[in-house]
């Protein structure tokens, strides 16, 4: 499968490097040169340096051509945005956005794109394995939760 992420950080880095361990085709979009480091010495991905925002970015990472497009930054609005174009001009299947604000995240659900929301992973994760519950499928999890709700 042909991938590219946006975002070399924590998430993106390990999502990068598990992805290019099972033999996929990994482009990365990352803006700071030095983020690339958590990928090792000799990545086994593609690297393009710029904002994943631009048109040209996109194009030269192979957005036009990739099966699925995960956008891993910290940033809320450059994930959501870039997901959104991706989906839309692109037209990629495949697309998956970290969010972090739960509530956005749930927001962007509903006008359907597939968004990540790590607060209610691992919260709904641990409550589980706090009252020895099986762990249920992650889409169980990765949802707003009723306390949250307004």
């Amino acid at each position: 499968m042909k991938v590219v992420v946006l975002g070399c950080g924590r998430s993106g880095a390990a999502l990068t490097l598990m992805l290019a361990s099972r033999g996929h085709e990994v482009t990365v979009i990352e803006r700071s040169p030095d983020a690339l480091r958590r990928l090792g010495k000799k990545p086994e991905a593609e690297i393009v340096i710029g904002n994943g925002l631009d048109m040209d970015v996109l194009e030269k990472a192979g957005v036009a051509q990739c099966d699925a497009f995960l956008a891993m930054t910290r940033g809320d609005n450059t994930n959501l945005m870039a997901a959104q174009v991706v989906k839309k001009r692109f037209r990629v299947s495949k697309v998956m956005v970290k969010v972090a604000d739960p509530v956005r995240a749930e927001a962007y659900r509903e006008m359907g794109l597939y968004c990540i929301n790590a607060s209610a992973l691992i919260a709904g994760l641990c409550i589980d394995h706090l009252v020895d519950a099986p762990f249920r499928p992650i889409n169980e999890y990765n949802v707003l939760v009723e306390e949250l709700r307004i």
